[in-house]
């Protein structure tokens, strides 16, 4: 099996910083994308930063120069450095992380349970 916990959520005041952390663990043999998406209430799931296949990183177009994504392979972490936050920031924000397992060539998807970022005065 394959464990995401993710940590680092609240509330904070527009303007503020959060950091989110997520550390997967289980029998990973190797992993590939890892990424941050997000899921405001009556909004679909949205993409809002990954480390590509490739080892780019991508960000949705609401979040470049406030949001810095980073991982840690040995650590098997991907955090998420959220500055400048918005209200329009609020949502909940779940982990992704795309991984091997010991003994199988399948790659697969993984997601944590979210962690919830209000952003409010």
């Amino acid at each position: 099996q394959v464990q995401l916990v993710e940590s680092g959520g609240g509330l904070v005041q527009p303007g503020g910083s959060l950091r989110l952390s997520c550390a997967a663990s289980g029998t990973i043999f190797r992993v590939n994308r890892m990424g941050w998406y997000r899921q405001a209430p009556g909004r679909e799931r949205e993409l809002v930063a990954v480390f590509t296949r490739s080892g780019n990183t991508n960000y949705t177009d609401s979040v470049k120069g406030r949001f810095t994504i980073s991982r840690d392979n040995a650590k098997i972490t991907v955090d998420l450095q959220m500055n400048s936050l918005k209200p329009e920031d609020t949502a909940t924000y779940y982990c992704n992380v795309e991984v091997r397992k010991l003994g199988d060539p399948t790659w697969m998807n993984y997601w944590g349970k979210g962690t919830l970022v209000t952003v409010s005065s």
